[in-house]
């Protein structure tokens, strides 16, 4: 599977915040937030740039889903 971002959209929820108001106050493009949603690989800028806003960690945001063998 590789990462989920389910920890983010929790962390957003108990903040009281939308994945809209994350994108315009960090000024992402709608395009990353689709990927996140897909789960999919975004630039560590990004994840870097969502945890100073957030003020919180990496393993808040983002969880490592090991591969089923």
């Amino acid at each position: 599977m590789g990462f989920t971002y389910k920890p983010l959209w929790k962390l957003l929820i108990d903040r009281g915040m939308k994945k809209k108001d994350l994108k315009e106050q960090i000024a992402l493009h709608s395009t990353t937030i689709a990927k996140m949603g897909r789960d999919e690989f975004v630039a560590m800028e990004v994840l870097d740039k969502i945890c100073n806003h957030l003020n919180c960690r990496i393993e808040d945001i983002i969880e490592h889903i090991p591969d089923e063998e």
